[in-house]
């Protein structure tokens, strides 16, 4: 069904104005950095596509079925009081320097009024050829800017012919290029697709309908524009299913279809006029008398292209103001990096020692916690969290208290069959498990190789270290795990800062300095680390109250255990189900059953003593060992330090050979420093542009709710007239015929 055109009011004077503006932004070259509103124009090769640009104009452009155009063509129609025509090339983002002047300098030799449109364009092709040969694309765009009395406020680019198989003038190579082409055209959201179908074939059968299907799947941005009407047999199937497709019946699109009815090769010299009342006879027959005069003819299609691209740039213009402004932002940032020109050593020590700062703060930000500059990101992005050393440090640090209280033993002694569980109640897996009445006799058999002076039932205190250290066997391989984890964060948001910082030409050489200072660091944090290791490993030392309260609280829940068991012994396990249950207790009966479970053998008494203290002692040290290590290795022997590894000191003590090792610049930089300034230029005086059209009474910007939906891709703006509108729009055109008053050219 057709949609009523945006409630927009826009003077004559003020719809050129908006044209011009995304003219001159695409004509020098935006559209390569900011997707601009456009309506593309694309279609098989056969579907009549230059009939519809000849119509659209009144200018002749060449038809040759089966030859590929190398490149996109921009047709901007202006009204105006004289016919002028001006053609030139814009340069596509991959020309630079002088290539890139050749062709924003191009002027044609031929002549479109004498020689045709077909002899420029050969010429422009063999201009945009002449550095890379023949047999290519390009990025480059014919831009043809044709003003008249005639003509409307409009502007279309017209792309490559879509075609599926070659010929000796273009290979299915070719092919794949052009559909690739169409299909980036097309994928720009702001985009107006206007696909042309020939009415000598089945719609959904013609290229261009399923590409533009994929690219705007709900039909929301998509223009239906039948040519060829006049080769369908009058009462046809064909006939009538095309002329529902015209209605938008068939394939419903928020923009509507239209219907063009070319003109056919006996009529090929007859004037504009002459073809325009052709074509109005046409449609005011048969079938085709049904349709909406408003989606018929080239007159028509003339306003409603013109309303369509207006309303389009009036809906994206909040979005793309905030692109352009994104742009600049991203070109000042990245010239910021650039920094000035560093040709002499002074210029380059300037150069070194602003990065320095600027390393020395990120970094200093990065190790206290503090993410308030824009290079940390927001906190929920979490492709920015490499940048957050703080935070990514003290994960690691946590994951590795967890992994040394879980899996810091070489094996775990289950005290009873309730034991599966380690620290907090959590479940330790990755540890062999042996009970501890086994355990208990594995080290009774080992205390006859330790004993020393001790009473019977006592302990040699060095088999509590070496039980200590058989224990604690996994703390090695876990904690320099710990610290390789923690120096591929520092390597990396090392990276994150200078590449943020510096140029790319600058980048790596600065990186290695800093790199080379981390590997002095990993030293002393491996040596550290070490150091920590043998100092646990070494007799058990501890002042630590903590020790007798563990083995106090240990035999404690042993001894609850036993009793509970002795009870269930005597009483049976549900004698106690039911909570007024009596029992009759003999005391002697009971303090018989305890006695059973006292221990007579002297060696396995004490060596159950000894592993009482050794995991007492175990607890003890291992939360040691863990603030450790997160202290005095990973704190003091690395991150404390990292902020200090390029600091302007450091720069002002280096040879002026090291100082232009690092920060000489490149061609590449060079270049690069030039061209975002071009850029910027062009973005700042197209924001310009963009920003005074807000400030315009008689330009009514669309609601909110149209710019939130426009931004979002799933709203766009109703531009097709109803039958209602229609005198309307008239008018409005009758207006614009006599508009010479307010030429603005």
């Amino acid at each position: 069904m057709d949609t009523t055109m945006a409630d927009t009011n826009i003077a004559v004077g003020d719809h050129r104005d908006l044209l011009d503006i995304i003219d001159s932004l695409r004509s020098q070259g935006v559209s390569h950095y900011v997707a601009l509103p456009e309506i593309i124009v694309c279609g098989d090769q056969s579907a009549g596509k230059s009939s519809v640009l000849e119509a659209i104009s009144g200018m002749p452009f060449p038809t040759k079925d089966g030859l590929c155009t190398r490149f996109a063509t921009e047709l901007v129609l202006r009204r105006g009081r004289e016919v002028n025509i001006k053609v030139s090339i814009t340069p596509g983002e991959n020309r630079y320097g002088e290539d890139k002047a050749r062709l924003e300098s191009w002027q044609p030799k031929a002549s479109i009024d004498k020689e045709g449109l077909g002899a420029v364009t050969e010429e422009a092709k063999r201009a945009m050829a002449d550095p890379i040969g023949k047999g290519e694309f390009y990025q480059d765009i014919l831009r043809i800017e044709l003003t008249g009395p005639e003509q409307p406020h409009l502007t279309m680019v017209d792309l490559p012919g879509l075609f599926r198989s070659g010929n000796k003038e273009q290979s299915d190579a070719d092919a794949e290029i052009v559909r690739g082409m169409v299909e980036r055209y097309m994928a720009r959201p702001r985009s107006i697709i206007l696909t042309v179908v020939s009415a000598k074939y089945e719609y959904v059968l013609q290229e261009v309908s399923l590409m533009a299907k994929r690219a705007d799947p709900e039909g929301l941005r998509t223009m239906g524009l039948i040519t060829k009407p006049d080769t369908l047999d009058v009462g046809s199937d064909s006939e009538s299913s095309f002329v529902r497709l015209a209605q938008n019946l068939e394939a419903e699109l928020r923009l509507g279809w239209h219907v063009l009815k070319n003109r056919k090769f006996e009529e090929r010299h007859v004037t504009s006029a002459e073809r325009n009342d052709i074509e109005r006879e046409f449609f005011s027959q048969g079938l085709w008398g049904s349709i909406d005069s408003s989606h018929c003819g080239v007159e028509a299609l003339r306003i409603r292209l013109s309303a369509v691209l207006r309303d389009q740039i009036l809906a994206q213009l909040p979005s793309l103001v905030q692109d352009v402004e994104d742009g600049i932002h991203d070109c000042v940032g990245r010239l910021d990096r650039l920094g000035p020109m560093r040709g002499t050593s002074q210029k380059q020590l300037s150069y070194l020692l602003r990065v320095s700062e600027q390393y020395t703060s990120l970094m200093t930000q990065a190790v206290e916690g503090i993410y308030t500059d824009p290079f940390f990101g927001n906190r929920k992005r979490i492709d920015k969290f490499a940048t957050r050393l703080r935070a990514v440090v003290q994960n690691s640090l946590r994951d590795f208290a967890e992994e040394m209280r879980l899996n810091g033993q070489s094996q775990y002694i289950v005290d009873s069959e309730s034991d599966g569980e380690g620290e907090g109640g959590r479940e330790v897996r990755d540890l062999p498990h042996i009970s501890r009445s086994t355990y208990v006799e594995d080290v009774a058999s080992r205390f006859k190789f330790s004993k020393g002076r001790e009473l019977p039932g006592l302990f040699n205190p060095l088999i509590v270290s070496d039980l200590f250290v058989e224990q604690c066997e996994p703390w090695g391989r876990i904690a320099r795990h710990l610290a390789e984890n923690i120096l591929e964060a520092t390597h990396r948001t090392t990276q994150l800062i200078i590449e943020h910082i510096t140029a790319s030409d600058v980048a790596e050489e600065v990186l290695k300095l800093v790199c080379l200072g981390i590997e002095g660091l990993k030293v002393e944090l491996d040596a550290q680390v070490e150091a920590l290791l043998t100092s646990a490993m070494q007799h058990p030392i501890t002042y630590n109250p903590q020790l007798t309260e563990n083995i106090q609280r240990t035999q404690q829940a042993r001894r609850k255990r036993d009793m509970k068991k002795l009870v269930h012994k005597m009483f049976g396990l549900h004698r106690f189900d039911q909570p007024d249950s009596k029992i009759s207790l003999n005391p002697i009966h009971l303090m018989d059953l305890v006695e059973e479970g006292l221990e007579h053998d002297m060696d396995r008494f004490g060596s159950a003593l000894a592993v009482d203290y050794m995991e007492a002692y175990y607890k003890v040290a291992v939360s040691r060992f863990i603030d450790d290590v997160s202290i005095i290795a990973i704190e003091d022997r690395l991150i404390s330090k990292l902020s200090t590894l390029f600091r302007p000191s450091n720069i002002v003590e280096m040879s002026e050979q090291d100082i232009s090792r690092l920060a000489g610049e490149t061609r590449e930089s060079s270049l690069e420093r030039e061209r975002l300034k071009e850029k910027r230029g062009i973005l700042e005086t197209g924001l310009q542009g963009l920003k005074s059209l807000y400030k315009r009474r008689n330009i009514v910007i669309p609601s909110k709710q149209d710019q939130v939906a426009s931004e979002n891709s799933e709203q766009m703006p109703t531009m097709t007239p109803s039958r209602s509108e229609k005198a309307s729009i008239t008018t409005n055109n009758a207006e614009d015929q006599e508009w010479g008053d307010i030429d603005r050219q």
